[in-house]
């Protein structure tokens, strides 16, 4: 599959969109976004995959800078890989690039098998869409999920 080909937007549904974060904490975050992956069937061992990606947290920073974070998990609890989306309510701490806080996180949830491949290809996609600013301000003020998704589809590269 050519970088090109691959639609940000088909491993990514409403479902897994959530705006209005509750979490104060990265750990909280985490488990929020985990539960989306829970409730679509994406993920089927919550506590596997939260150590999964708490383990690739203590590898390297994941914050991007900008007030955005890239956590994922390669991981055998996965069935289907997708990417959740949160924006929190007010920034949370997070090792990032920058030393600042972070306020929307994209946790990627990727099945072992496509660990090589499709896990490479949707961080390259994102990381390369993340590096705009415009892009970022215009996560920062969307209002829907539905929104939020076509931000993402238009944007890519």
């Amino acid at each position: 599959m050519d970088i090109q080909e691959l639609d940000i937007s088909k491993v990514i549904n409403p479902a897994l969109v959530n705006l209005e974060l509750q979490a104060t904490t990265k750990l909280e975050v985490i488990n929020e976004l985990t539960d989306l992956l829970v409730k679509t069937g994406a993920v089927v061992d919550r506590d596997a995959f939260i150590a999964d990606v708490l383990y690739r947290e203590e590898e390297g920073k994941t914050g991007l800078g900008e007030g955005v974070a890239i956590p994922h998990g390669k991981s055998a609890s996965v069935s289907n890989t997708s990417i959740a989306v949160g924006r929190t309510k007010e920034p949370v701490e997070w090792e990032s690039l920058d030393d600042k806080p972070v306020n929307i996180i994209i946790l990627f949830a990727v099945k072992n098998s496509d660990a090589t491949t499709t896990h490479i290809k949707l961080l390259q996609k994102v990381a390369i869409l993340l590096a705009d600013d415009e892009v970022i301000g215009q996560f920062q003020t969307v209002q829907t999920k539905e929104d939020f998704i076509k931000l993402l589809a238009k944007n890519q590269v």
